[in-house]
């Protein structure tokens, strides 16, 4: 574990399972490493915690739904009146909002935004005063391939995620000044919660998926997780590009935390015609079927 994180005070949301989970482990047995955890899950965030302080951390748990900006400013003042300080802050918390744009409801679009953008807003403005008067600090925003790259029936995750990388590319350089760094980690598929949640918040903001225009894409995105395969990292391989971020002496704006990923980028929004790129997401995500299966539908 890098020297240069020993005796700090991290802050991690979403830290109940997956990603932040293990980046709390990771970070635990590192010298005097004092850990804030944040998640709405109290029982499994205490969890984590009791891992935590096995290794040596010292742990402040905070129940916090990142939903609520009150809430978001009691988990930053918390931590202070704790510690003292917060020399970083890794906002890990967020969720995809699957389904066709037309389909989701304005209200989980809010619900999407509140938790992938608010909260990390919310969070940061509660720390750069005091990080500023510290000498300086570190702010990680975990993002996603999907903010570099909007793909079907993700559209408002990837909007969500397009915001936060351009609101951490703004935050990079006002902060400058100041010796407060910012990088994104932009992850490709993980083997986290995520697709379970996704399908949730499909079931919970679409009545009935499979009576719409779109019955033929619902029923791909459904296999989406066993097709990635061997895409899939594990939660742990993502903590370890953290963990770089938090100590990279000079880091870098971002990180890509997924297999192929800096190749898929640069193909997809450098070589590739738009047409290509379309057709390719289209594919994948089971939209080329879209328009014969209505077709069919409708004829019935």
């Amino acid at each position: 574990m890098p020297q240069s994180l020993a005796g700090q005070v991290i802050l991690i949301t979403g830290a109940s399972a997956g990603i932040g989970a293990a980046l709390a482990k990771a970070l635990a047995p590192s010298s005097n490493v004092r850990l804030v955890l944040a998640a709405r899950r109290v029982e499994k965030l205490e969890e984590v915690a009791i891992a935590c302080r096995s290794m040596g951390a010292e742990v402040l748990t905070v129940a916090t739904d990142m939903a609520e900006p009150a809430q978001v400013e009691a988990l930053a003042q918390a931590a202070l009146e704790k510690f003292g300080r917060v020399d970083a802050v890794v906002n890990n918390a967020g969720y995809g909002q699957m389904g066709p744009i037309e389909l989701v409801p304005t209200e989980a679009a809010q619900q999407q935004f509140a938790v992938n953008l608010i909260a990390p807003l919310t969070l940061v403005k509660m720390l750069i005063p005091p990080m500023r008067s510290q000498g300086g600090g570190r702010i990680v925003n975990i993002s996603s391939l999907g903010g570099r790259l909007a793909f079907p029936l993700g559209g408002l995750y990837s909007s969500s995620k397009f915001a936060l990388e351009g609101l951490s590319d703004a935050l990079r350089m006002e902060l400058e000044p100041f010796n407060i760094k910012v990088s994104v980690v932009e992850p490709g598929p993980v083997g986290t919660e995520f697709f379970d949640v996704s399908k949730q918040t499909v079931a919970t903001a679409i009545a009935n998926p499979t009576n719409t225009p779109y019955r033929a894409a619902f029923e791909q995105l459904d296999q989406l997780r066993g097709r990635l395969g061997r895409q899939l990292w594990t939660s742990e391989q993502v903590a370890q590009v953290i963990i770089k971020a938090l100590s990279d002496r000079h880091p870098r704006p971002r990180y890509v935390a997924a297999t192929g990923g800096n190749i898929l980028l640069f193909l997809m929004t450098k070589v590739m015609p738009t047409w290509m790129v379309d057709d390719f997401w289209q594919r994948f995500y089971g939209i080329d079927r879209v328009a014969k299966d209505w077709q069919s539908n409708q004829a019935d």
